[in-house]
C-alpha cells in the first residue's frame, strides 16, 4: 500500500499534472488515480519511472512506495 498523501505532495512539488505524469507512465489518468488511491498497484517499471519523473530520492521512493 503506498502512502496517497507523500505521492500526492511529490507531484505537485515536481509541478507536473496527473495528465501529463499519466501519459509519461503510458497509462490512462483513470488508471493513474487508481494506483495513487491503492485501488490498484504500480508495477516495478512505473514506480522506477515515477522516480526518475518525480526526482525521488531513494528514501522518498521507500517511504512512499514501501512504507
Amino acid at each position: 500500500m503506498i502512502d496517497t498523501i507523500k505521492l500526492e505532495m511529490s507531484i505537485t512539488k515536481a509541478r507536473i499534472t496527473k495528465r501529463e505524469l499519466a501519459k509519461q507512465l503510458g497509462i490512462s489518468e483513470m488508471s493513474l488515480y487508481n494506483k495513487i488511491h491503492n485501488i490498484s498497484e504500480f508495477k516495478a517499471s512505473e514506480i522506477r519511472q515515477l522516480s526518475e519523473i518525480l526526482e525521488l530520492s531513494d528514501g522518498d521512493r521507500q517511504a512512499i512506495f514501501f512504507a
